[in-house]
């Protein structure tokens, strides 16, 4: 008897061996699939604006304030696309990260278990609905109120689309601050309000620096997302490259002239085709950049409160 339920062990340790060393080659093989996919995209990526680069000067591809690569006489500087795209990112940070954060201490410190029950899957409709939708309300309802205020504001402008950005970002930001901040455990909570700390305090002095860490996270995310938003600076921001700090005015952002370009009648392998490819590596490098600054600021950060 002994040695048949040794030999059943035996079999389904056997079993088990077998299923474990399948599932590790199937997870193997799902993060050699997500690898091999980003490096197939930098390839294309920088290979096509390599090309682009050989016929454009870098210098003056950063450099110059007039960007036309389809009409002549050309012209490749493309600070007025860049300099579009961070009005867009900070007018929506303006309006997404304060807001985003407000809302998530609201609902991890203040709101009853019913209203927070309510209130989340709310925000979390704002996340579902397709950018090209606020693109459209920004147009039609956030313009004509700006333009009771400021009269000289463009149809087309910066501030209507950073709102847009903004309010649809900002779903993201108080969800994940949210459920950051529900992780800390509630006898943290319990000691800060035992040494006298009110709710305010202790969510500003001990519950955000606990999980900064991901508040940054989301912060970048959000930020990210903004940066490279299309549909919304598409529609409300317009379709004009010209170098402007006023939020009033039309713009065009890195995205906003992929999309316009590529509905445009462009021959494969000319130069006009190959901005496509250098701007959208100009993206790439702007939000790889960000992501590198937010990971030595939560680095910083957890070294401190390690005590190192």
């Amino acid at each position: 008897m002994r040695e048949i339920v040794n030999g059943v062990k035996h079999k389904n340790k056997r079993r088990f061996d077998i299923i474990e060393f399948m599932i590790e080659k199937v997870l193997v093989l799902f993060a050699a699939i997500s690898i091999l996919t980003t490096v197939a995209i930098i390839f294309t990526l920088f290979g096509e604006t390599i090309g682009f680069f050989q016929e454009v000067s870098i210098l003056d591809f950063f450099t110059g304030t007039r960007w036309a690569p389809t009409l002549k006489p050309r012209n490749f500087g493309v600070l007025p696309l860049l300099i579009g795209t961070i009005m867009i990112a900070i007018g929506s940070s303006i309006v997404a990260l304060p807001m985003g954060l407000g809302s998530a201490i609201y609902l991890s410190e203040y709101a009853p278990k019913k209203v927070r029950k309510i209130i989340k899957p709310v925000l979390e409709i704002l996340a579902g609905i397709p950018s090209i939708v606020y693109g459209f309300f920004a147009l039609n309802f956030i313009t004509p109120i700006i333009q009771k205020i400021l009269p000289q504001t463009q149809i087309f402008n910066a501030l209507s689309a950073s709102i847009a950005v903004g309010i649809m970002t900002l779903p993201m930001v108080a969800s994940l601050c949210e459920d950051a901040m529900m992780a800390v455990p509630d006898s943290v909570r319990k000691g800060a309000y035992a040494l006298g700390s009110t709710k305010f305090e202790t969510a500003t002095k001990v519950i955000i620096p606990a999980t900064f860490s991901s508040i940054a996270s989301a912060f970048v995310l959000a930020i990210s997302r903004a940066i490279g938003e299309t549909m919304i600076v598409a529609i409300a921001a317009g379709q004009s490259p010209v170098l402007t700090l006023s939020p009033l005015k039309s713009i065009q952002t890195l995205t906003g002239f992929m999309v316009n370009i590529s509905l445009g009648d462009i021959q494969y392998g000319t130069i006009e085709y190959n901005t496509v490819f250098a701007v959208g590596a100009l993206l790439f490098g702007v939000t790889f950049l960000m992501n590198i600054v937010a990971k030595a600021i939560v680095d910083r950060n957890r070294r401190y409160l390690n005590g190192q």
